[in-house]
């Protein structure tokens, strides 16, 4: 086990990859109340494994992460007569984390919180930096906060109860912080399909630990996204956008993105095509569709909600090269007439 670390304005974050879920008492303050928010499925296949504590319960899959689900929070927290010394846990993946810290965040106008992330995805990307959020009426993480977790525990064990596809979403995000930040991991990514199919104890544990080190280095630079933690979005302008639009996962529209953004960084900042040609093949490779499911109208409407919109233009993430990327302010019209070509051409 190896904690990372990440310096938040609202105090230090731990990151615990290779813990295990049984050793979630020792994370916790021993005279606060405990209340555990997860969902069904999670339930249902470890809640013996949770320590004793009040649970509340929320709806799966994207369709569930809205300000609903953390409104039923709100009221469980209050039925339990939750106070301010109250110490919430979500046990899940990504969303169970998303709308958990948010509530956390906001109830009282603050409570304590930590994770137990569930998926490869959570435990790579949606635990880790302190971005907790919300959809709302469809557009992705439209209402949320900046608050660090006290802790968040990795436990690797758990990701073996996930089906693939549930697998890929996490290894989209693996790629990406490669793409983004450097060039030997994704040498690595590409050298191990094999060991990460098999789900390789050794290989998992690398890939979560360099993922978790690449993006607390990136949010102990910049917490609140105001330069080098747009970076962290390579992929997800179109991949949310097309994630709106279809009932693709979050990390299948997401390589899609990358894919896109590959195309458009050809165009703009000189990215070598054989270096997308890697790109793309590796996210095939692992089972992610790499090819706009869809036509571009409602994909394009979709681009004029981005949360990095300023104007007319949208703060976007281009490669230079793989290991480097760069964020440019880009005209919407030209990621307008771009997609629409991409897509002519797909």
């Amino acid at each position: 086990m190896q904690i990372v670390s990440i310096q938040g304005q609202t105090g230090p974050s731990d990151i615990a990859v290779g813990e295990r879920i049984e050793s979630l008492p020792a994370f916790l303050p021993s005279d606060a109340r405990r209340v555990i928010v997860t969902d069904a499925n999670v339930a249902r296949l470890h809640r013996h494994r949770f320590p004793p504590a009040e649970v509340i319960t929320i709806g799966t899959g994207e369709k569930n992460k809205t300000l609903e689900s953390v409104a039923h929070i709100y009221r469980e927290l209050i039925r339990l007569e939750a106070d301010r010394f109250t110490f919430l846990v979500a046990i899940g993946g990504g969303l169970v984390c998303d709308a958990a810290g948010f509530a956390a965040s906001t109830y009282m106008r603050g409570i304590p919180y930590g994770f137990v992330a569930t998926t490869l995805l959570a435990q790579v990307d949606a635990s880790v930096g302190g971005k907790n959020g919300v959809n709302f009426d469809g557009f992705k993480n439209m209402v949320g906060v900046f608050n660090q977790p006290r802790f968040v525990i990795c436990d690797l064990n758990l990701l073996k109860t996930l089906p693939p596809g549930e697998l890929a979403n996490g290894l989209a995000e693996i790629v990406k912080h490669a793409a983004i930040c450097d060039s030997a991991y994704f040498d690595a990514i590409e050298n191990n399909v094999s060991r990460i199919d098999a789900l390789d104890p050794a290989c998992i544990e690398e890939l979560v630990l360099k993922s978790v080190l690449i993006k607390s280095q990136v949010v102990n630079r910049d917490e609140k996204e105001a330069g080098e933690r747009r970076k962290l979005n390579f992929g997800h302008t179109f991949g949310h956008a097309i994630e709106k639009c279809t009932a693709l996962a979050h990390g299948e529209a997401v390589s899609i993105g990358m894919v896109l953004a590959a195309r458009f960084s050809q165009q703009r900042t000189g990215f070598p095509p054989e270096s997308r040609m890697r790109l793309t093949a590796l996210l095939h490779r692992l089972g992610l569709p790499t090819e706009l499911p869809t036509a571009p109208d409602a994909v394009l409407q979709a681009l004029g909600k981005d949360k990095k919109r300023q104007g007319e233009s949208v703060h976007f993430v281009c490669l230079e090269r793989l290991g480097r990327a760069v964020v440019q302010p880009i005209e919407l019209s030209d990621l307008s007439t771009f997609l629409t070509t991409a897509f002519d051409t797909a």
